[in-house]
């Protein structure tokens, strides 16, 4: 595969804008929402915007600033006139940062203690902050890796509430760190730590319940790696959980579990988010393989079934779906294409050597960020791996996910955000 270059501009901590103001897009267009949390407004991976160019070039993907900042792999979330980011400094304290949008510069800044070491056998993935924090009627919800929410103003941000679930539950802190991305939805904000799932009050972050406490069945004990989703099923609003060991449908309003199901894991960690697709969902397990569950109901009582599982074993990247295919990366570092309808890999390719690919879809157009800093534009082909164009646009490792919102990409890489010109 080539490899195109883009230099990058920026070199000191501190912002440079590359294009001229007016290039920069700061507003939404009519309707069309903000990349506001983990893999977007549907956290699906799916862009709603206006079409996106045919190729990547220069020109369409031009850096507009850069600044450095702390360690982080969690992704940036975006309003129309802000960009926000959270990082772990000098091993010490976790900061979160609001942006200009035009120019890189600093709005505000905030911080709290929150550093730890994860298990010496990780040691290589870093011991800084992971989740991906949640923006919700201007306020920002953040994960810290101590097990600790907070709710800051989006505007000043002044802390709002600060909930430190070790001292609510008496849970001790998750050896990997509190990794779940939070999910706003109506008046409660839902996240997956403390040895299950959490509700809390979005505006007060009063815990309504915890469910799915599972005392060490599912592993919950020793923190998850994926992050709720919620959909519809059968009819029915609810959350769908991927836990270490099992997946579930929990009932939004008590907790309770609605439906459940075993999955096959490695050393206990599953950690792509599942996704639903018509009256199931699928998923692709870390250690296992691609599953697709349907789920039912009679007279009330769900039901949970596989209908297949393929060899498309997952890792880290979670899928996006286009035209009843799920496109993912592998752990054997390959690119996969799954019928959904079939229950088979339409593909698999030839190995990448990347690790990880964070994937945004737009029509039959998936952008792919890799975890060495590429960018590559696929078009969704259920019959083979289609690449259109690659760019490089960083030299750090970029494990955080791509963040793209009318008319820019935001790349968060190891240590720096850069933001570039699509359009």
């Amino acid at each position: 595969m080539p490899r195109i270059s883009l230099l990058l501009v920026c070199t000191v901590a501190t912002c440079v804008t590359a294009l001229p103001a007016q290039a920069v897009a700061t507003t939404a267009a009519a309707g069309s929402p903000h990349w506001n949390q983990w893999r977007g407004p549907s956290r699906t991976g799916q862009y709603t915007g206006p079409a996106w160019p045919e190729t990547l070039t220069e020109k369409n993907v031009e850096q507009q600033w850069q600044i450095e900042l702390g360690e982080s792999y969690s992704g940036p979330v975006v309003d129309a006139e802000r960009i926000y980011t959270t990082a772990t400094v000098d091993e010490y304290s976790e900061h979160v940062w609001a942006l200009d949008r035009k120019t890189g510069e600093k709005v505000w800044e905030a911080s709290w203690e929150g550093a730890m070491k994860v298990p010496f056998f990780a040691a290589r993935n870093g011991s800084w902050i992971r989740s991906t924090p949640a923006l919700d009627d201007g306020r920002l919800y953040v994960a810290g890796m101590l097990d600790v929410l907070v709710c800051l103003d989006a505007k000043s941000g002044k802390e709002i509430w600060k909930v430190d679930f070790k001292d609510v539950y008496g849970t001790p802190k998750e050896p990997f760190g509190f990794v779940c991305s939070p999910l706003v939805r109506g008046d409660a904000v839902y996240v997956q730590t403390a040895a299950g799932l959490i509700k809390l009050d979005k505006t007060t972050g009063k815990p309504l319940w915890r469910g799915l406490d599972d005392s060490g069945k599912n592993m919950m004990s020793a923190g998850a790696f994926s992050s709720p989703v919620w959909t519809e099923i059968q009819g029915v609003e609810q959350l769908v959980v991927q836990g270490r060991t099992r997946l579930h449908g929990v009932d939004p309003m008590t907790g309770k579990e609605l439906w459940g199901i075993n999955i096959r894991s490695f050393r206990g960690m599953n950690i792509l988010t599942p996704t639903p697709y018509k009256q199931g969902v699928f998923t692709s397990a870390y250690g296992g393989r691609a599953h697709y569950f349907a789920v039912s109901t009679n007279e009330g009582e769900f039901g949970v079934e596989e209908k297949w599982n393929n060899r498309a074993q997952g890792n880290m990247t979670s899928p996006v779906i286009i035209d009843g295919h799920a496109y993912l990366y592998l752990r054997s570092k390959r690119f996969a294409c799954v019928d959904l309808e079939a229950g088979e890999a339409a593909w698999i390719s030839s190995p990448l050597g990347d690790t990880y690919w964070s994937l945004v879809a737009n029509g039959n157009r998936i952008l792919a960020l890799t975890d060495a800093g590429e960018l590559l534009l696929l078009k969704a082909n259920p019959e083979k791996l289609e690449v259109l164009n690659t760019l490089e646009v960083t030299e750090e490792e970029t494990w955080a996910h791509l963040a793209v919102d009318h008319g820019q990409l935001f790349v968060r890489g190891l240590h720096t955000l850069t933001a570039f010109s699509w359009e």
